[in-house]
């Protein structure tokens, strides 16, 4: 790990500190969000439930902001990211999904067949996805440059897993086995995929995310050698794509900077869940920061990375069940061995189960912001 000596900084917006740490900048203390830090866990949200469908509150711009601010009005974390499902970029492509009544999800029909890859359709995407920008737009002026606002989507591998079930699955084995059989037609999905995904990543930027996450969360399906070629290069050919100055209008919030309505390429988050044997292969996703699942130390990881890579997690999310003192005793050792390594961001090893108990996650903010 490399260390820095302290250096002053002036007092941040939670905004600011968040993207300073994304760039490895110095910050004042580490930023901190949650993945799925919005719904599940929250009585406010349980109570929308109960009048919505978890699509409905997807798909309506006003429903979406709101559980996006619930936590943030709640624990008051440095980065807000969009509420919304990795899963809408095959719904936009013509593979729509439901979530059955015994839990999990189901989609319309599995990719079976080269026809049914032929079917999917990247052209629209962003028309039909166009209520996910009507959602960033109130987001950015309720914000109000006061916190960080993140997009996100699933990566192409990951998606790729779910469509070829057919929805969740207790093993996820048909991609792979697409991957094994006929790499000729699993590179024909995997380019849909990387189209429709930077079209939909670069329309979120365009309506005010200040930074994007790509979930690789089936990653760790592939072995290291070959995660490259099955997930990693199609990360890459994004976040590539998504490297140039994007413009947005300035009519979204007047208490926003004119300054900031020009935008250079935001930074990029990979989180690739339980692929951390592939560090090289990791670094030259060309991400600002790498998300480090739960059962890695973060220590370790820091010291395997680039010095110019961010590095964000990684707290075991079954310690939400536990007790406040344990969750913040847990949280300062993670903090104390990332002390003067720069850009650090604090967040689960993974996302905010619907068991987590509030008071935990109000001990694990509490901590952090104390942290000097």
């Amino acid at each position: 790990m490399t260390a820095v000596a302290p250096e002053k900084t002036e007092s941040l917006t939670n905004r600011q500190r968040f993207l300073a740490a994304c760039r490895c900048q110095a910050v004042d203390r580490p930023p901190v969000w949650l993945m799925r830090q919005a719904g599940r866990a929250l009585p406010e949200y349980r109570k929308l439930k109960e009048k919505y469908t978890f699509l409905q509150l997807v798909q309506a711009p006003e429903l979406a902001a709101e559980v996006t601010l619930q936590p943030i009005r709640r624990f008051g974390f440095d980065a807000a990211i969009l509420f919304s499902d990795i899963l809408v970029i095959p719904e936009a492509m013509g593979q729509s999904y439901r979530f059955r009544e015994t839990g999990g999800i189901e989609m319309d029909f599995k990719l079976q067949s080269a026809a049914d890859i032929e079917k999917l359709s990247v052209e629209r995407v962003c028309e039909k996805l166009n209520y996910v920008a009507e959602a960033l737009k109130i987001l950015r002026g309720e914000l109000a440059g006061q916190t960080a606002l993140i997009g996100f989507s699933g990566s192409p591998w990951t998606l790729a897993t779910f469509m070829m079930e057919g929805g969740s699955a207790e093993k996820y084995t048909r991609a792979k086995a697409l991957f094994d059989s006929d790499k000729k037609l699993f590179a024909a999905l995997m380019e849909k995929l990387t189209a429709a995904i930077t079209a939909y990543l670069q329309m979120q930027i365009a309506a005010g995310a200040d930074a994007l996450q790509i979930f690789d969360s089936h990653g760790g399906h592939l072995t290291a050698g070959e995660f490259q070629e099955a997930s990693g290069r199609w990360m890459r050919d994004i976040i590539s794509a998504i490297g140039a100055p994007i413009s947005r209008a300035a009519s979204f919030n007047p208490a926003v900077p004119q300054a900031d309505q020009e935008i250079g390429a935001p930074p990029v988050i990979a989180f690739s869940l339980g692929t951390h044997n592939n560090w090289d292969d990791l670094a030259n996703l060309g991400a600002n920061v790498l998300g480090i699942d739960h059962k890695v130390q973060i220590a370790d990881a820091r010291k395997k990375l680039p010095a110019h890579l961010g590095v964000q997690g990684n707290l075991d999310p079954s310690l939400l069940l536990t007790t406040p003192a344990q969750v913040a005793a847990e949280t300062n050792r993670i903090l104390t061995e990332m002390r003067c390594a720069r850009g650090h961001i604090f967040n689960l090893g993974h996302g905010v189960t619907p068991e987590a108990k509030l008071e935990n996650i109000g001990a694990l903010v509490e901590t952090v912001k104390i942290f000097k």
